[in-house]
């Protein structure tokens, strides 16, 4: 057997590279601002509150794990995108990173639009009322199905994704009798600095039709052909938490050249670019994220300038930040189960959720801030490795992370920055039950999506 393998199952420690960390910090009873949401603070007595409302208050009223929200720092954050932007150029908030219907009903009441890609996604949106000429449809391998719904429903656009879901569309458009907005997803070559696992314009991966070989110039050419669709312009989403906007500017001035190669080509200028998401946002203190208008000027900027340069009209500007927005507006709350000090190593603080929850520590190495919430302490500083419950060596929520030495079973930890991907990409690992979305707002709390019961499990269980 190879040494790399390992069987399904428990994932041995040392498949999992090292984690890496720095000095305790000085007061671990401190919470950054840049990774908090907020409205996040400490009371009197050092419990942690968000809204208005203690922590020990919420576990006590809805039970741990829960993911607590932010409304208003999640509306506020939203705003400040829609504002920097303007009304020259299109928000698209990112369903992915955190969907439910309060969220779709907050987002059309602050002005943005929404991108989905699956049919679920797109059900959300519908069903909570957001308009469908304001839903972009994404995805790499639609099904008749889902485009069916996105057409007969009127989505304002459809992001092409290869050769074969031209004809699917403009098929499905014809039958139904209308004319289908649609943008093509290009991958431009560009590799942004980020894990290899998202990220998405390089060539070598699922997403796009690559500019390379001319492939993207000839999806050009066959959806121009098709009356069924209306082309409106070139999408192109290089990855995911990306901080240097250097890789912004050589997507730009890629698509842009394929503008206008398309204007040299057919005469027609496209009105609209859309240069994605994956921005990112402070996991911890080490981080450093751009505001939303520091984004839009640079963005603004280097499409003006590449246009310019070719001489082409400066086409509608689209972006699609949703971890931006979403991410930092939560927080995981779990209550300490064991503490088992490893001597010599770290100690081993257990809680009551783990990878089912969060997978995004086993599946991207991610890094994350946990505080003590339920209390304050004026203990030294341990080295633990926060981790859940499951049967998994790999099932690690916050790999290296200075806590309170007197940390004890029934503590409460707060997990920053959970807002986005972990809710979407929850399961039900070891049958275990899914959060709930907690939001609180003005003193008051009120859930979203409610925890999952054993009865849910059961019901579709069908055998």
């Amino acid at each position: 057997m190879s040494r790399s393998a390992h069987p399904a199952g428990p994932r041995h420690a040392d498949v999992l590279p090292e984690g890496h960390y720095t000095a305790p910090p000085t007061d671990l009873n401190a919470l950054d601002p840049k990774v908090w949401a907020q409205t996040v603070t400490r009371d009197e007595d050092g419990v942690l509150t968000v809204g208005g409302m203690d922590v020990k208050s919420v576990a006590e009223e809805f039970g741990t794990p829960a993911y607590v929200l932010d409304e208003a720092d999640f509306r506020a954050r939203a705003r400040a995108w829609r504002a920097a932007f303007g009304p020259d150029a299109d928000v698209f908030y990112a369903g992915k990173a955190f969907l439910s219907r309060a969220v779709v009903r907050w987002l059309d009441e602050e002005g943005l639009n929404l991108d989905v890609c699956s049919g679920g996604e797109l059900a959300t949106a519908l069903s909570a009322g957001m308009a469908p000429e304001r839903i972009a449809f994404h995805g790499n391998n639609k099904d008749t199905g889902e485009i069916r719904r996105a057409v007969e429903a009127g989505v304002g656009r459809i992001v092409l994704d290869s050769f074969q879901e031209i004809v699917r569309v403009a098929h499905i458009a014809q039958e139904l009798g209308k004319r289908q907005r649609v943008q093509i997803r290009v991958t431009v070559g560009v590799e942004a600095h980020t894990h290899e696992f998202i990220a998405t314009a390089h060539e070598d991966q699922k997403f796009g039709i690559p500019l390379a070989g001319g492939q993207a110039a000839e999806a050009v050419r066959r959806t121009l052909q098709l009356d069924a669709l209306e082309l409106i312009g070139i999408h192109s989403h290089i990855g995911s938490q990306i901080f240097d906007m250097s890789g912004f500017e050589v997507a730009a001035h890629r698509v842009v050249g394929l503008l206008k190669d398309i204007r040299d080509e057919h005469g027609v200028e496209l009105p609209e670019i859309d240069l994605g998401g994956g921005l990112g946002i402070a996991y911890t203190s080490g981080d450093d994220p751009r505001e939303p208008h520091e984004i839009a000027k640079a963005l603004g900027e280097i499409v003006v300038r590449e246009c310019e340069a070719a001489r082409l009209r400066t086409p509608r500007i689209s972006v699609e930040p949703g971890r931006a927005i979403a991410g930092p507006t939560a927080f995981t709350l779990y209550e300490v189960g064991t503490v088992k000090p490893l001597d010599g190593l770290r100690t081993y603080v257990s809680v009551d959720g783990g990878m089912s929850d969060n997978i995004r520590t086993a599946l991207y190495d991610a890094e994350y801030t946990v505080v003590l919430a339920s209390r304050r302490s004026d203990a030294g500083p341990m080295l633990t490795r926060v981790v859940g419950k499951h049967c998994e060596s790999g099932d690690i929520v916050v790999r290296d992370a200075f806590l309170p030495a007197d940390l004890a079973p029934g503590d409460l930890l707060a997990v920053a920055a959970t807002g986005a991907y972990c809710r979407s990409m929850a399961s039900n690992y070891n049958h275990v039950l899914r959060p709930p979305v907690v939001v609180v707002r003005d003193g008051e709390a009120r859930v979203i999506m409610r925890r999952e019961t054993e009865d849910d499990l059961l019901r579709l269980d069908v055998g």
